[in-house]
């Protein structure tokens, strides 16, 4: 069986999280790399674009869609 996990369990493993705090909605935010394909201006092929993008409860809507 399973262990069961208290409301302070939880808080505490919550505690033992390193990073940075959103600001906003106080959550952790984890880090998330991006793809973009987009064309290239003077060949005509396609490129990608990765760019590292900290996601947290507040943004991740905006940035899964």
């Amino acid at each position: 069986m399973a262990k069961q996990q208290s409301f302070a369990d939880k808080a505490a493993k919550a505690a033992q999280m390193k990073g940075a705090k959103c600001p906003v909605c106080g959550t952790i935010f984890q880090p998330l790399l991006t793809v973009s394909s987009e064309p290239s201006k003077t060949s005509g092929s396609v490129k990608f674009n990765e760019r590292r993008v900290q996601v947290c409860k507040c943004n991740e809507k905006a940035i899964y869609n």
